[in-house]
């Protein structure tokens, strides 16, 4: 049995070199059902002349769905004028990701957030959520291991209670997970419906916490990371949202774009299937 849903993050053909029109297609013919885009890929597809309503029809035929977006705006940044920058720059990128029919985006810690309290955080985060209910765009609450603040999932889960939101869903990600320190179980103080997305990667076994970089990830399975039990985690908490192939592959050999994402599936299902 396999619970969740399959998508596919636009990380792991950047090697390919597609414009967002070829991403979602491969992502498409490998079987996935839903697709993340990064921002900057549709802003380009935008310079070069295309426009956002021709690519929501295309996205249409496709019958892929664009279930969230890769974007880093600085919203929760020490200088209060970067940090309104970073806000400005989430209203537009929202706005833009409204018109496609978007209805995420990722919130990580970008910027400079080393003297920024979480309790502080909270609060911008709420700010962050208010321009969601504008556009009608969630952001998803990202932490990132080796950030300086918001680095482990407890400390996701406190911003997300005192910002006074209770829709805040969070972005998991078991290479943050494991650069961070957080603690799997620590997923058991959570509901499944407080989860935006799930993405999903592999490390190698010998890999320091504290050294390991992003182009080491693996496919789900062939490291150390603890798939398995991270499924049976999410099943128990009532997790059955997307499950989302993120790499930073730099070369697949001689594989091809939709080899990738196809293998990307079967090693998606094997690590978390039951």
């Amino acid at each position: 049995m396999f619970p969740f849903k399959l998508s596919l993050n636009a990380s792991t053909l950047f090697p390919f070199g597609l414009g967002i029109k070829e991403q979602l297609r491969i992502a498409a013919e490998a079987g996935y059902e839903g697709f993340e885009i990064w921002i900057r890929d549709l802003e380009a597809h935008v310079t070069n002349g295309g426009s956002i309503r021709e690519l929501k029809r295309y996205i249409a035929d496709t019958g892929i769905v664009v279930v969230n977006a890769i974007a880093f705006f600085k919203w929760s940044d020490q200088s209060p004028e970067v940090r309104e920058e970073g806000l400005r720059q989430a209203e537009r990128e929202m706005s833009m990701l409204a018109e496609l029919g978007c209805p995420a985006v990722a919130a990580p810690p970008f910027g400079e957030v080393g003297q920024v309290t979480l309790d502080e955080m909270a609060v911008n985060y709420a700010r962050l959520a208010e321009l969601g209910d504008q556009t009608g765009v969630v952001p998803y609450l990202e932490f990132w291991g080796r950030a300086k603040k918001l680095a482990r999932l407890s400390e996701a889960i406190y911003v997300a209670a005192e910002s006074g939101r209770a829709d805040t869903r969070i972005l998991l990600d078991p290479f943050h997970m494991h650069t961070g320190g957080s603690r799997l179980e620590g997923l058991s103080c959570l509901n499944g419906n407080r989860i935006g997305i799930v993405h999903v990667n592999d490390y190698p076994a010998s890999s320091d916490p504290l050294l390991v970089t992003d182009e080491e990830r693996l496919f789900p399975g062939d490291g150390a990371a603890p798939s398995s039990r991270l499924s049976e985690l999410l099943r128990q908490i009532g997790y059955t949202g997307y499950l989302s192939l993120e790499l930073f592959t730099q070369d697949y050999g001689d594989m091809s774009a939709v080899e990738v994402a196809s293998h990307g599936i079967k090693k998606i299902k094997k690590a978390y299937g039951v």
